[in-house]
């Protein structure tokens, strides 16, 4: 079963940017939204999982709360998340959001419970944008100058989860099955703006030792992915 819901405004993001293509020094960003609440989300999962250990994609899974009073709590959901997943819908124009739901690149978005679906959405979206240098090493984010940009874009430090995590789940539409997880997002903190300049942001300490990190350079309110980079 697919939950929607409806908005409570509309944004536009749009940019025109010159195209590249994914490798490890620049990975196509591949976002997913899903709960585990959600009856129709395990394929999608199954196919992010697939590709999580790509060196040329970040992939994330993103878990919403909105099926939180449906029977069963998400064990890693945050209200944050379903704000990002709110931002890419008002940003398309769109009235609901839906799970599951794949990003990618901030560009191109699907179902993806398809394993053919899935792989078409990755390849379409995987050419980023021709964006700035990224590095995150060193206890800093390191970004290169480039052309100046109308608004500034967002720089995002995304800490996840890359084990396989086992969430047996006791209530809902997944009643008595055990779900594995990996590359779950655990923090999303924007550390700040960036204009186009050179610039270099400390990355404050935190989180699991087990985490990983990755930033992400992008457009607001759900705009494009202009660059990202993984630790």
């Amino acid at each position: 079963m697919t939950r929607a819901l409806l908005p409570a405004a509309l944004l536009l993001a749009a940019v025109a940017t010159t195209a590249r293509a994914a490798d490890a020094r620049h990975p196509a960003v591949v976002e997913l939204f899903q709960a585990q609440g959600c009856s129709s989300c395990p394929p999608a999962n199954a196919n992010l999982m697939a590709i999580a250990g790509r060196p040329d994609v970040l992939a994330l899974a993103f878990q919403v709360t909105y099926w939180d009073d449906l029977g069963w709590k998400d064990t890693f959901a945050r209200p944050q998340f379903t704000a990002r997943q709110w931002d890419y819908a008002r940003a398309w124009r769109r009235p609901n959001v839906f799970t599951p739901q794949v990003v990618v690149n901030g560009r191109k978005d699907g179902v993806g419970a398809d394993p053919a679906e899935f792989r078409a959405l990755v390849r379409a979206g995987e050419r980023g944008a021709g964006g700035p240098a990224l590095e995150l090493a060193a206890g800093e984010v390191r970004i290169g100058a480039s052309a100046p940009l109308s608004r500034p874009a967002d720089v995002w430090l995304v800490r996840y989860d890359p084990r396989i995590l086992q969430v047996p789940v006791a209530r809902g539409e997944n009643r008595g099955k055990t779900l594995p997880h990996r590359n779950v997002v655990r923090q999303l903190v924007r550390l700040g703006a960036w204009r186009g300049g050179a610039e270099r942001l400390r990355v404050p300490a935190g989180g699991d030792p087990a985490w990983r990190s990755a930033v992400v350079l992008q457009l607001p309110k759900g705009g494009p992915i202009l660059a990202a980079a993984k630790g």
